[in-house]
């Protein structure tokens, strides 16, 4: 079977048994008896590394595993593994799929580096509400915005914010369940023109 993955149409040529068992996506491709089909399969919104990534898997039953590459090749595969989630949730392979959310979140941990809105906005366009990886990049994006030491603030996501009420519903979920039982300050008991509009120092004539 061939397939074609990515803008660039990288291409591949598969044994559809193969493909056909691990996977019922496959099988709509799969040419009948007497029937002329289209044994050809388009992926062009997918990832290229992811697509390598879920071919690995299919002949060799395994994928590289993040702590055993260089650092500088760490984030290069969590994000190909952040992808490869999208694909597998596409195509219904629920057991890469768990294989690659791990080795994402492994390989964030490692690298010292989190996706960015430009990262998070697609997931949240591909995968439904309760995903699993929406619940983990919901999480690392509160953290990041609670962080005192990140240069992340809620600003940082303003474009997935825009393009996701769910993104902004799990982050504030999130960032509540983070916070634990402690209480924000009451902003109604505070006195003075703290909310009025006025320069700074300058005196308040309203009583």
């Amino acid at each position: 079977m061939d397939v074609y993955v990515g803008q660039n149409k990288r291409h591949w040529c598969l044994h559809q048994d193969l493909l056909c068992y691990h996977t019922a996506f496959f099988e709509d491709h799969v040419p009948e008896k007497g029937k002329q089909k289209n044994d050809k399969v388009e992926l062009l919104e997918e990832d290229p590394r992811a697509f390598e990534l879920f071919v690995k898997w299919l002949y060799q039953g395994r994928i590289d595993d993040v702590s055993d590459l260089p650092m500088e090749k760490k984030w290069d595969h969590a994000d190909a593994c952040q992808k490869l989630y999208l694909l597998c949730d596409r195509v219904d392979m629920p057991q890469l799929k768990n294989i690659a959310i791990d080795q994402f979140r492994k390989g964030c941990f490692e690298a010292g580096l989190v996706p960015g809105p430009e990262e998070i906005k697609p997931i949240y366009d591909m995968t439904p509400p309760r995903s699993p990886i929406r619940k983990l990049i919901s999480q690392i994006a509160a953290r990041q915005i609670m962080d005192p030491e990140s240069q992340s603030d809620a600003s940082t996501y303003r474009i997935c914010f825009e393009a996701s009420a769910d993104f902004a519903i799990d982050v504030v979920n999130a960032i509540r369940q983070g916070a634990g039982a402690k209480l924000f300050h009451d902003p109604t008991e505070d006195v003075g023109c703290v909310y009025h509009e006025h320069g700074v120092g300058h005196f308040c004539k309203v009583s």
